[in-house]
């Protein structure tokens, strides 16, 4: 990690991401042809960007969590890629969200 990034830097890059997963949350709850496989998935991505934000608000250190989120973000990913009932709105918004935990993670 970066010595010049402070644990503040790292709570509001972590807000930014929790807000793209929540976006895909709510895509995919909107989205009438998406899979409840797929929506548990989701809903697993958003409760632990809950926690991990919980974690790093508390002091933790956020290295273990963000890859945590990342492996959640991954099945996220996967899972929108194999229902073929999620609509493209519902598609973009989970990739979006599994983009932005992975560049988050890339600059720790």
């Amino acid at each position: 990690m970066d010595i010049a990034r402070t644990g503040v830097d790292i709570a509001t890059e972590l807000a930014g991401v929790g807000v793209k997963i929540r976006d895909a949350a709510e895509a995919v709850e909107a989205d009438p042809g998406a899979s409840p496989v797929l929506a548990a998935v989701v809903r697993e991505f958003l409760s632990k960007a809950d926690k991990v934000t919980r974690s790093v608000g508390a002091g933790a250190l956020p290295r273990e969590g963000v890859v945590e989120l990342e492996q959640a973000g991954d099945s996220a990913k996967a899972a929108v890629e194999a229902d073929t009932g999620a609509g493209e709105a519902t598609r973009r918004a989970v990739q979006d969200a599994h983009l932005a935990i992975c560049v988050l993670k890339a600059q720790m």
